[in-house]
């Protein structure tokens, strides 16, 4: 073997030996379908759920996210609820989010209109799902949730069942520009026009509990012959249940309104509150987190062609409260 030969093996032995050096032994893929990094713990899909504010509502909620998180050997949630319930707060979570590199967000938009540039940049770098609180004009590939006008519509139609002569309401909510809060004010409208029933206004809290109850307080003392209050909040149902008990008006001045905090049950099943319209927060989380895992791996099927999935609402009034309660009670962990 001549000194040619001789040289450009060793050459090819040298290329090969740092090649290998290079990749290593056994070296994984880790990348996902969108680029990310894979999750600590071998967990190839980072996903994050976030609330639009800290309500004991979202504690059944956060039962679903778990419930998918563990049933997803290869996806880990972030859960997320924002202090103090405002746009910007949002905003900062989920700006970290996307630094650290997340793979898809559920989001309950607290200002959908004023939030879409931030929901379509977002989407450039991860998949964006809105649960609760919808922004359609933006780019998020669906909404999961419940049809905020047919609640509306359904609260409505329970106020005209606990008015049958009619009479003079005020609705309340924490922010009337979220879109939940607009839908079920145009729904509970809708089923109001032609009644007897008169929408006096419409109060907002900004997400302030104790300026909830200052709202119903002064409502029940500027308008002696209001009829019927209603929240349109999950933590309005208490506040308005408390203002009526100090002003001693149980009964006489009635109240419907929505979701299932203790004090609303328990308010419905003491006769205080007439009834109250519940969603399904934990299909909320279950069902965001199984989706997103199925569309970031390529499985766009689930998406329907309006990009809407709506989770049907349920009334709750005394006669079925307790065995509402005691389903809520497992969710939440309790016995």
């Amino acid at each position: 073997m001549n000194n040619r030969v001789i040289k450009f093996c060793v050459f090819l032995a040298s290329v090969l030996l740092i090649a290998s050096c290079n990749k290593g032994p056994g070296t994984p893929n880790t990348s996902t379908g969108n680029g990310n990094a894979a999750a600590p713990g071998g967990k190839a899909v980072k996903l994050a759920f976030v609330t639009n504010n800290a309500s004991d509502y979202w504690t059944i909620a956060r039962k679903g996210v778990e419930k998918a998180d563990a049933e997803l050997t290869d996806v880990t949630v972030e859960f997320k609820l924002p202090g103090e319930g405002t746009a910007a707060e949002q905003k900062r979570i989920i700006d970290d989010l996307v630094s650290t590199g997340i793979s898809g967000i559920a989001m309950s938009p607290v200002d959908p209109d004023n939030q879409t540039q931030l929901i379509n940049d977002t989407a450039k770098k991860a998949l964006v799902i809105t649960q609760d609180s919808d922004a359609p004009g933006s780019e998020r590939a669906l909404y999961i949730g419940t049809d905020n006008v047919a609640a509306g519509r359904q609260a409505g139609e329970l106020v005209k069942e606990a008015l049958p002569n009619g009479g003079k309401i005020m609705v309340f909510v924490g922010k009337s520009d979220a879109r939940n809060a607009a839908e079920r004010y145009q729904g509970l409208k809708e089923a109001l026009k032609d009644s007897k029933v008169e929408i006096i206004d419409i109060r907002t809290d900004d997400t302030d509990r104790a300026r909830a109850k200052t709202n119903a307080a002064d409502t029940l003392v500027k308008y002696a012959d209001i009829a019927a209050l209603v929240g349109l909040w999950s933590y309005n149902g208490p506040a308005i249940l408390n203002a009526v008990k100090d002003a001693n008006k149980v009964g006489q001045v009635k109240i419907i309104c929505f979701d299932e905090e203790d004090e609303t049950l328990a308010g419905v099943k003491e006769g205080a509150i007439f009834a109250t319209v519940v969603q399904q927060p934990y299909e909320f989380g279950y069902q965001s987190v199984k989706l997103m895992a199925q569309i970031l791996k390529g499985d766009k099927s689930a998406i329907p062609a309006n990009k809407q999935i709506n989770v049907p609402t349920l009334v709750i009034k005394k006669d079925t409260v307790e065995e509402f309660t005691k389903k809520i009670n497992g969710l939440r962990g309790r016995s």
